[in-house]
């Protein structure tokens, strides 16, 4: 051996079925953790010497199912030696230490497969499913579910700076996330993204069953493509420079690259070649459907025994290829040579020759470590007496074409089959194919098997192969968010800022902070208090012009349809309703007759019905109205969702803007407040849809609703919550230009992490800080870079 290549370390047997996934452990020091489809977890540790193999120290159990993939979480102040997250086919994650082999507590709420698994920083777990969604967690809860692609997503990583994440996916695309919104999708793999690797903060590799590698810039460009695999590429592990790596695939290879170029080429005698990790010494670990762990290293204390090579050799030698995986290209029986080609050396490591040795055909492989070829199989086919007789469909010859019925009355659908082919991989492709739940996977799969008895040349174990793609293909409906322009529509002023009028004789400490009057501005600086946030009691929309309210009520009164043209006795009604919740002196109060034509007459046209909805946006701040209108039950429902439908993001800007300053006078009343936190997520979800309207009045309208929802959150436990207003509030920084729009989303931000820790946690996680220290330098006006400073202090 020379110094050129790596060679085997050891083989670790202990696993029953596939090594799924792998990964380097924060402790012990040099151990590492693998998962399998025998559903269990292992830790492994090294032997002192002599043989330095690996023992297993500890074995995890709690899968009900295939264990799909497995990631470290780094070492905490609870938890010193850190955890050991694993996902499933059943759908869960399960959450080991190294003290138990159950569960510490188990993450539920995947619909299908979880497949990937990364962790990033303050505990931060993302997870990928077949369900195509990612979900981001934290401290036993999902923060938020990442929806975009259309297919299964494959990989996840978590990038070590900037709050970004990223996902593969079965749609062929990769996205960047951050705070719970797509940023950017790379497009240009072929097929399915099926891992994602961290090179740096702007850098990742990705691997695909195109048989590509492709490195990219997080800004989006693809700048180097690899090529070197002959099937699907499954997994992906970078050295500590950060430039070089290796990858695995269903090849039976794993390829080591270096500057560039693949340097060395393993051959495996197992089918798929699911994953690898590197560990802190510079040696490989990989995991294949032969149930293996093999270890490969370049140290030469740590190479296997000259016993234990030959072993290897051997059993390399001894497996069967099919040529249909396209790695040995076409092979012509009577074209090929005899053993006398193996006499002339190669030209480059991993270079395949094969050669006709009586009625065989036998592969081998140069090595350029040990200057020889060494054979790495028989090829299944290449031999004359293959005779069975071959079906032909679509162009091309199989063993078997089968019918399968799927659904009772359905079509039926036809499955290519040839003896030589994984029938668990035949399944997944005939499932991808025919766009079918990867549900039937199993069912198909056996069916083969049943099917093709006394028929296999030496196919992979049941158990070898990946459900690979599967589930129905969602496609989230696409938001058309056509940009809405045009001023206030009802006051005919500028636009309201509370806190205006703070009545005199207030302490300049209790000003209000939003209207960022110097007399604050000093005592902030003498004083070094905050009062800024946290924000605890909602901030409404009181500005009111009735006269003006009326008249254009009036005005369009006149040319509504005949069917929505109201009395005027419906008129003065409306007009006593609005005096009474205007007038803090007025005597009469709202009756429930007037609030009930308010109701009815929120539904007028959505051309003409903003002045109604204006009365609206004023009254609900009255008890009576907040009582009656968001009260428990259908009335409550009924205006929340009539509000949701008017800020659709096709709908009418003033109504958009309307409704968003109705939902945050809401939160003036407690039975308000409890309708709008009952519903936050369906709410904050339709206002996220808004960020893209080209209008400063719906922005401050958002802007305010995110506030009002922190403010109602704060001093709660619900970390979920929290996690979806930073998430909004994040998503509208990259939209909103309005410099009272950035204040209140900053006040929001401040008031979600005020004295959480964990909120802090995932708001640095999520990127809060690299994105809004931008406002820090603001001084017009002064309260936006006074108030960021104060929020990245929170987050320091």
């Amino acid at each position: 051996h020379t110094s050129n290549g790596r060679c085997l370390s050891c083989s670790i047997p202990g696993h029953e079925m596939d090594v799924r996934g792998l990964s380097a452990a924060v402790f012990p020091e040099g151990a590492f953790v693998s998962v399998s489809r025998d559903r269990t977890g292992r830790v492994w540790v090294q032997n002192s010497s002599p043989d330095m193999g690996f023992t297993e120290m500890h074995c995890m159990t709690g899968h009900q199912n295939f264990v799909s993939c497995v990631c470290v979480i780094a070492p905490s102040d609870t938890y010193p030696r850190g955890l050991i997250a694993t996902g499933g086919n059943d759908h869960n994650i399960c959450v080991f230490t190294l003290d138990q082999p159950q569960p510490l507590f188990t993450l539920k709420g995947h619909k299908n497969t979880v497949c990937a698994l990364s962790s990033g920083k303050f505990g931060t777990l993302l997870s990928g499913s077949w369900d195509t969604t990612a979900k981001v967690w934290l401290n036993e809860k999902c923060m938020m579910t990442l929806q975009g692609h259309s297919a299964a997503v494959w990989a996840v990583v978590i990038l070590p700076e900037q709050g970004l994440m990223l996902s593969g996916s079965a749609d062929k695309t990769i996205k960047l996330w951050r705070a719970g919104r797509c940023e950017k999708t790379f497009t240009g793999h072929e097929d399915c993204v099926r891992g994602l690797a961290v090179v740096s903060d702007l850098e990742f590799f990705s691997c695909s069953n195109d048989t590509s590698i492709r490195r990219w810039l997080v800004t989006g460009e693809c700048v180097q493509v690899y090529y070197g695999h002959t099937n699907y590429i499954y997994s992906l592990a970078v050295f500590p420079n950060g430039q070089d790596f290796v990858s695995t695939g269903e090849d039976r290879t794993l390829r080591i690259w270096r500057q560039g170029e693949c340097q060395q080429t393993i051959r495996l005698p197992a089918q798929s070649v699911w994953c690898c990790c590197i560990l802190p010494n510079g040696d490989i670990v990989v995991g294949a459907s032969d149930g293996l762990i093999r270890v490969f290293t370049e140290v030469e204390e740590r190479m296997a025994s000259p016993e234990a090579l030959q072993a290897f050799e051997d059993e390399l030698s001894k497996t069967t290829i099919d040529p249909k995986t396209g790695d040995l290209g076409d092979i012509k029986m009577e074209d090929l040579p005899g053993r006398e080609h193996l006499d002339e050396p190669g030209n480059r490591d991993g270079q395949t020759r094969l050669i006709k040795e009586g009625q065989n055909v036998e592969a081998y492989q140069w090595s350029v470590a040990d200057s020889r070829w060494v054979k790495i199989g028989d090829v299944v086919g290449g031999s004359n007496q293959q005779t069975s007789k071959k079906v032909n469909y679509e162009g091309k010859e199989y063993d078997f074409v089968f019918t399968i019925d799927i659904n009772e009355g359905g079509p039926s659908m036809k499955l290519p089959y040839n003896v030589t082919d994984d029938p668990w991989l035949t399944a997944h492709n005939f499932l991808q194919k025919n766009d079918l739940s990867p549900m039937f996977l199993d069912q198909v799969a056996n069916f083969i098997i049943e099917n093709t008895k006394g028929h296999t040349l030496g196919a992979a174990p049941p158990g070898a192969a990946d459900p690979f793609t599967g589930s129905g293909r969602y496609i989230p409906g696409a938001a058309d968010n056509r940009a809405g322009f045009g001023a206030d529509p009802f006051t005919g002023t500028g636009r309201y800022i509370p806190g205006t009028g703070t009545p005199s004789g207030a302490p300049l400490a209790a000003a209000d902070p939003f209207t960022g009057k110097s007399p604050w501005r000093r005592i902030q600086k003498q004083t070094c208090t905050n009062i800024y946030f946290p924000i605890t009691v909602g901030v409404t929309f009181e500005q009111a012009n009735t006269t003006q309210i009326m008249g254009t009520l009036r005005e369009l009164n006149v040319g509504a349809p005949g069917d929505c043209k109201l009395s005027e006795e419906v008129l003065r009604s409306l007009e006593k309703l609005l005096v009474s919740v205007c007038d803090p002196q007025a005597s009469e109060q709202p009756t429930t007759e007037q609030i009930s034509l308010l109701w009815k007459t929120t539904h007028w046209p959505e051309d003409i019905v903003f002045p109604i909805l204006d009365i609206l946006r004023l009254a609900v701040r009255h008890p009576q109205v907040n009582q009656s209108l968001c009260g428990s039950g259908a009335d409550g429902v009924a205006l929340c969702n009539h509000l949701l439908n008017l800020m659709k993001p096709q709908g009418r800007p003033a109504n958009q803007m309307l409704a968003l300053r109705t939902l945050c006078n809401c939160f003036g009343g407690q039975h308000g407040r409890d309708l709008l936190l009952a519903h936050r997520e369906a709410v904050l979800s339709r206002a996220t849809d808004l960020c893209s309207v080209c209008n400063k009045n719906i922005h401050i309208a958002l802007a305010t609703l995110v506030l009002n929802y922190a403010s109602s959150l704060h001093g709660q436990a619900d970390l979920e919550a929290k996690a979806q207003c930073l998430s909004v509030a994040s998503a509208a920084l990259e939209s909103v230009q309005d410099k009272e729009a950035v204040f209140r989303l900053l006040v929001a931000l401040g008031t979600t992490v005020a004295s959480d820790q964990m909120a802090q946690d995932l708001a640095k996680s999520l990127g809060v800080t690299s994105q809004i220290a931008k406002y820090s330098s603001v001084t017009d006006p002064a309260k936006v870079g006074e108030c960021c400073q104060l929020v990245l202090r929170e987050l320091q």
